[in-house]
């Protein structure tokens, strides 16, 4: 990481344990402030906003190498979707950085839930549009200026998450929040994701986690949550899971999880801090 500048990251609420929330994507920076400021009443909040293209090859080692330079140990990781997959990785390179870890709406991680998800999808779109998508997916790949193409991707995602949600609660972006997408450092990062599950070596470095795992994902949302749980339970024994009803892929935007969801993170969250002290190990408050 010699002569690259430390990733931006922005922090909310002031009291309580420090928690690190983890926005998806790849190359949707800003997509977990909502989440964020759900937590700031209670914790201390970090949203590391990654690396966006251009200044190296991305790849999930170097967003591992990034997120180490800006979190404090041992840190408390809330995932969503790629974020998700981005803290296992983490937690199982860096384990001793990591005592709790957090995935929402994980992502997949063999060819079969992949075809599930993508099913699913097809279902849920319809035939407009499905077409629609398929027509701003050509326009992106012979598109050349990168602001129009992070546009187009910036349009394909928002119409893929209406058809992962159930009913989802109007939200409010403060002006802050709204980042422009990264089509090419979208590209970079899930490219090599694949090639690490094509190789072998994710999941099975998940076996190296030491950390405690909840893993809360939405009955609704097309990804296959106990598909996910199934094979990730291979590797971490540990990992605890809870289904919720009526709930998409935004679990802290969704009109009839929202209250249960909030409730179950921050719950799961102070009983691991108060286990931590009864074991003698202070927590991390900044």
């Amino acid at each position: 990481m010699t002569g690259l500048e430390p990733i931006q990251v922005r922090r909310y609420g002031s009291r309580g344990r420090m928690v690190v929330v983890l926005h998806g994507g790849p190359g949707v920076s800003g997509s977990a402030a909502g989440l964020a400021r759900c937590l700031a009443g209670d914790f201390q909040v970090l949203e590391p906003l990654q690396r966006r293209s251009g200044a190296v090859p991305l790849s999930v080692i170097q967003h591992v190498k990034d997120l180490a330079a800006v979190t404090s140990k041992p840190a408390i990781l809330i995932g969503w979707s790629w974020g998700a997959m981005l803290g296992l990785s983490f937690a199982a390179h860096y384990p001793e950085y990591v005592s709790d870890l957090v995935l929402i709406g994980c992502g997949t991680y063999d060819e079969s839930s992949r075809a599930l998800l993508h099913q699913s999808l097809n279902r849920r779109l319809g035939k407009m549009e499905r077409h629609r998508i398929k027509d701003l997916q050509v326009r992106l790949a012979s598109e050349r200026d990168s602001t129009t193409r992070d546009a187009i991707f910036g349009e394909i995602g928002t119409a893929i998450m209406r058809a992962e949600s159930y009913d989802l609660i109007a939200e409010t972006a403060a002006s802050s929040d709204i980042i422009s997408p990264d089509s090419a450092g979208h590209v970079e990062t899930w490219e090599d994701v694949l090639r690490l599950q094509r190789e072998g070596v994710e999941p099975n470095i998940f076996s190296a986690i030491k950390a405690r795992v909840l893993m809360l994902h939405g009955d609704v949302d097309p990804h296959p949550g106990p598909e996910t749980r199934d094979l990730l339970r291979r590797f971490i024994p540990q990992l605890e899971y809870v289904g919720l009803d009526r709930c998409g892929h935004e679990p802290w935007r969704e009109r009839y999880a929202y209250d249960r969801f909030l409730e179950i993170l921050r719950q799961w969250i102070l009983r691991r801090s108060l286990s931590s002290l009864g074991q003698g190990r202070g927590p991390d408050t900044g």
